[in-house]
């Protein structure tokens, strides 16, 4: 697959090759499907779905599409050989106006990692339809590692596209309650919770900006950490990192899922719950499941039906050699 990787990768000026040309046909596959956004360089997905593939027998492959070029996109997902995309940044939001039909979990979080498509079967029309698979990715890396969240507080960690997938996993998915929002921006966090309140997700989503409240409110039973491993530079980050320590510091521990897992998934912030006895859950987890999903939309397989075992095994596999490159 590394041909197809380089044959794919946008040129200096971000025009995508083989813009005519039908992939599948050109690269020798039956279907094919795209990975979407820029930069995609450290991607794991590609692997995952081949994983997925080689095991259900499909020559079928997702093919990297390093662009911003979203009609270029929009192309080859008009043709027959389509099978579906993972879009990542800087797409998931600006996707949704071009796409024919939304599923109700991209409406609400506002953005969709997935493309999928969906064929009439009296007529052969085919629409492409956006999905958001990060919120079954947060549920499952939750609820496969013991989280019980049903009308109990919970806490995210960030103010993007992530955060908000979290707010509707937690709240709609896995039932929790108060949710309280962490982040260096208030005028982000506002955004957040006017977004979901405006697209039905409930009250009860609140900012806290204080370390010093923290003692007074209920503790969290689940933490989605949704921000870079990046050390606090600003005032306004290390406020939110000490209100997050301030939290992971409460008598009762829980649960806390790191949604970062680049350049590894055993982040700041990991280290820092697993020392403050949390059970850390890591992002690969997150990217595991909400991968499957993926699939699932695509080659009509339930999820108990993927090679879950063998993803995991290739994951793994992958990270090691991120983390450890022979010489």
């Amino acid at each position: 697959m590394e041909s197809t990787t380089s044959e794919l990768t946008t040129t200096a000026n971000g025009d995508i090759g083989h813009a005519d040309a039908d992939d599948a046909e050109r690269l020798g596959f039956d279907r094919v499907g795209y990975l979407f956004g820029h930069p995609i360089v450290h991607s794991m997905s590609p692997l995952l779905h081949q994983t997925v593939y080689a095991a259900l027998g499909l020559n079928w492959a997702q093919l990297p599409l390093d662009s911003t070029d979203i009609p270029a996109f929009l192309a080859r997902a008009r043709r027959l050989s389509f099978y579906g995309a993972s879009v990542t940044m800087p797409h998931k939001v600006a996707i949704l106006r071009h796409l024919d039909a939304l599923a109700p979990e991209a409406a609400a979080v506002g953005a969709a990692n997935t493309v999928f498509v969906r064929t009439d079967p009296a007529t052969g029309a085919r629409t492409l339809v956006g999905t958001n698979t990060d919120v079954i990715g947060v549920r499952d890396a939750l609820r496969h590692n013991g989280a019980n969240l049903a009308g109990r507080p919970t806490l995210v960690l960030g103010g993007g596209g992530a955060a908000r997938s979290a707010v509707y996993a937690l709240r709609i998915l896995l039932g929790a309650a108060d949710i309280y929002i962490v982040n260096r921006d208030a005028d982000e966090a506002a955004a957040v919770i006017a977004e979901c309140a405006a697209r039905g997700l409930g009250d009860g989503i609140t900012y806290i900006d204080d370390p010093a409240c923290v003692p007074a409110l209920a503790p969290p039973a689940a933490i989605v950490a949704c921000v870079p491993d990046l050390a606090p530079a600003t005032e306004a980050e290390r406020r939110a990192r000490a209100v997050l320590d301030a939290f992971l510091a409460s008598k009762h521990k829980g649960i806390l899922l790191e949604m970062c897992y680049h350049p590894t998934p055993w982040t700041a912030i990991a280290r820092a719950a697993e020392d403050a006895g949390w059970q850390v859950v890591l992002g690969t987890e997150a990217m595991i499941y909400q991968g499957l999903e993926q699939d699932r939309y695509w080659t009509g397989r339930p999820v108990e039906e993927l090679p879950l075992d063998a993803v995991r095994k290739v994951v793994a596999t992958e990270l090691a050699n991120a983390m450890h490159p022979s010489a």
